[in-house]
């Protein structure tokens, strides 16, 4: 019987020179092709301008990476890239924040909104999410193939030993191993991939689209509200989280999951309001 998995994965595909090139990347940008498609398929199906698709990846992917990299280094680690401000760069090394991503998003679809396609932020929210569920699924694959964010020590069968000096392994040393730990990367990854699945299905089966805001505030609540709980199993990512009742991923999560339940009680609240009127 299976007790543990001991994981060996080297985070690098390939170097070229001193660069490596690690499945963290690759799995980031396999998820932004496909959540293109995606998008590109939207589009036909509203008869939308094509020109405005093109503005949106450019925004979004400027929104997200700029976003989850600003939030990983501000929320996560402010004195270390504060003093060190050029390995705020180095985003190949890994370390991108969901919330911080989450928020660059946010103010990328404003100016998007604004300057584009004037319309509201909801109606571009309820398009883009759908995809989103599975470029965080591949972005935790990427954590799992960097052996990082994982979870508290655990005697479950699926818990993976983790290997925890890297770079020293991957200069020739034996591997030192974790306690097999929860794979959080997996259990993350498992929840956004149910997200994208009900979000593409709410979009392209239910239609949900027609009601604004309802597609953008169930992304935000599966999304966020599963980070929240996974977070009681995961370690801590940086010192000052110990002790903490709430850490900072959970405490980030909160105001979103409020969103998506505001969002859900509008689009809801306004759907009933169109019925009667047209009743």
């Amino acid at each position: 019987m299976l007790d543990f998995v001991t994981w060996m994965a080297d985070p690098a595909i390939f170097t070229i020179g001193a660069r490596e090139i690690r499945w963290y990347g690759l799995a980031f940008a396999i998820g932004f092709a496909i959540g293109y498609w995606i998008v590109e398929q939207m589009w036909k199906k509203e008869q939308l301008p094509p020109a405005w698709i093109d503005s949106l990846l450019i925004y979004t992917m400027l929104g997200t990476v700029i976003g989850a990299r600003l939030g990983h280094c501000l929320f996560y680690a402010p004195d270390y890239y504060l003093a060190n401000p050029v390995e705020i760069l180095k985003i190949w090394e890994g370390g991108l924040a969901s919330h911080g991503g989450t928020l660059g998003i946010i103010i990328a679809v404003y100016y998007y909104s604004k300057r584009v396609s004037h319309k509201s932020m909801l109606w571009t929210f309820d398009k883009l999410v759908v995809p989103t569920g599975l470029v965080a699924a591949m972005i935790r694959l990427g954590n799992l193939m960097n052996h990082e964010i994982y979870g508290h020590p655990t005697e479950l069968p699926w818990g993976f030993r983790f290997i925890e000096n890297l770079h020293q392994w991957k200069a020739g040393a034996e591997p030192v191993f974790s306690l097999p730990s929860h794979p959080t990367q997996l259990y993350e990854a498992t929840c956004y991939l149910i997200t994208f699945v009900v979000c593409l299905w709410l979009y392209f089966r239910k239609e949900a689209w027609k009601q604004e805001g309802l597609i953008f505030g169930i992304f935000m609540i599966l999304v966020f509200g599963s980070r929240f709980f996974v977070e009681f199993v995961k370690n801590d990512q940086e010192a000052f989280e110990a002790g903490m009742l709430l850490n900072m991923g959970q405490l980030l999560s909160i105001p979103f999951v409020l969103l998506g339940c505001f969002c859900i009680w509008r689009a809801i609240r306004i759907h009933k309001s169109n019925n009667q009127i047209y009743s």
